[in-house]
């Protein structure tokens, strides 16, 4: 039981670092190239969502085949334990997209 909730923290934690680095990262080159930070941090944010849950989950579409032969095998506890870590690193996604535009709303 320990590995899964070893599983759901790293799940949560890539796809908050992925969101988080990626716009941090992308406001610091809008520095570099005098464009406004704020508007690159949030559309990066809103961009790598959807790349960060992939890269949480393995970045392949294995998670979703454990799902689908273990639900037609009768094995429901596996296939929810697939569910689970897609929720946590939606979850790590979106915490990490809500942080930064969270960061951005102050100032004009």
């Amino acid at each position: 039981m320990e590995l899964v909730y070893t599983k759901m923290a790293f799940s949560f934690f890539i796809a908050f670092g992925v969101v988080m680095g990626g716009a941090l990262l992308a406001g610091a080159g809008a520095v570099f190239l005098w464009t406004p930070p704020k508007i690159e941090m949030l559309k990066v944010a809103g961009n790598l969502k959807i790349w960060a849950l992939v890269a949480a989950v393995g970045g392949t579409i294995d998670p979703m085949r454990v799902i689908e032969s273990n639900v037609l095998q009768g094995h429901l506890s596996l296939a929810a334990q697939q569910i689970i870590f897609i929720l946590f690193a939606f979850l790590g996604a979106h915490m990490g997209t809500e942080l930064i535009q969270w960061m951005c709303k102050s100032g004009g």
